[in-house]
């Protein structure tokens, strides 16, 4: 099969195309031939690695796809071959405590498809049979690739973690990337008042097409959390989406009396300093999650299906032309998703 991938970790140029085995789907799996694959920030540190990550090289990247089940293996009784699927990155063993409880996302042996398990820059791949949604014909490849990793971990942090009620206040940091556009529809469609703030008026125009009420230029806008508190009548926002991570002081500011702080990412960094005393003096509770457990996926999906959600498309590439898409997605220039197209759409 085609497929991009890389035998050693480093810059753009350790990305490869050429062939590598197609593989075969064990006991509960299936083969995927996929057709769509999106870009997410963490192929890029993938591909750069870090300190403890191990891989069976070579790795091919991507979390994210959609295509059409080719194979299945020896069991399997809930999807057919021919069946149009998009894909569940979040690998739960299903046999823990925590994947037996619904919670798989805290699975004890967790994996992310394209992370530690070789993922879909590729024509095909093998996954669990849980991990496949069958797709409606209302919603193409490109646009359910875009879809799958971002809604379900916006969903997870904002309504299932985050507890997000009509009537509060959201501040989202970040104007377009994909997990924030994500959150700023799961935000507005959960009854919300949304602030956003973004480095431009170009990431500001997609945000405010997206719902948002209130848009702050951080490049006019040094302290926007000063911004937010005029805003707000000096009372904060109820929740901040902070997925930077060298924002929380800012965030801190922005939030009240009571405010919950969520986060899935650290895009500026793993280690920062914060103010504690934000912490007990403001009451805030700061709340991490990392992706969703399958009824959080199927509950969000079931939402971009009736177009009440959508993912928004910046750019799509061949997949041959994978290392241009993840320099544009490094550059940091994108609105919205970046996708790969995989054979015919």
């Amino acid at each position: 099969m085609k497929a991009v991938f890389f035998q050693q970790h480093g810059g753009l140029e350790v990305l490869q195309y050429g062939e590598l085995s197609t593989p075969t789907p064990s006991m509960g799996e299936v083969l995927v031939r996929l057709r769509a694959a999106a870009l997410n920030r963490v192929d890029l540190w993938v591909r750069n690695g870090w300190s403890g990550l191990k891989l069976s090289l070579p790795h091919i990247p991507g979390a994210d796809g959609a295509g059409v089940i080719e194979m299945v293996g020896e069991g399997v009784t809930t999807v057919s071959e021919g069946m149009a699927v998009v894909i569940n990155p979040n690998l739960g063993c299903g046999r823990c405590p925590e994947c037996l409880a619904g919670q798989d996302n805290r699975c004890r042996n967790w994996h992310l498809l394209g992370e530690t398990k070789s993922g879909t820059y590729a024509e095909y791949v093998v996954v669990p049979e849980r991990n496949v949604l069958p797709l409606p014909e209302s919603i193409s490849m490109t646009e359910a690739a875009a879809a799958a990793l971002v809604f379900q971990t916006a969903w997870h942090s904002l309504i299932t973690r985050g507890q997000l009620k009509a009537g509060e206040s959201v501040l989202i940091v970040g104007a377009s990337g994909g997990v924030n556009t994500a959150s700023i529809q799961i935000a507005k469609l959960a009854g919300a008042t949304v602030f956003v703030v973004g480095s431009s008026p170009e990431k500001l125009e997609l945000a405010k097409s997206l719902g948002a009420d209130y848009l702050i230029d951080r490049s006019q806008e040094e302290n926007w959390s000063k911004v937010v508190y005029q805003l707000t009548d000096r009372q904060g926002v109820d929740v901040v989406v902070d997925n930077v991570g060298t924002t929380f002081p800012m965030s801190f500011r922005a939030a009240k009396k009571g405010g919950r702080i969520l986060t899935v990412g650290n895009t500026g960094g793993a280690i920062f300093e914060i103010d504690n005393r934000f912490v007990f003096g403001k009451h805030l509770s700061i709340i991490g999650s990392t992706m969703s457990n399958q009824q959080d996926f199927r509950q969000v999906m079931k939402l971009v299906f009736e177009g009440k959600l959508r993912a928004v498309v910046d750019r799509v590439y061949p997949l041959r032309e994978a290392k241009l898409a993840q320099e544009w997605l490094e550059s940091g220039r994108q609105n919205g998703k970046i996708v790969l197209e995989i054979g015919d759409l």
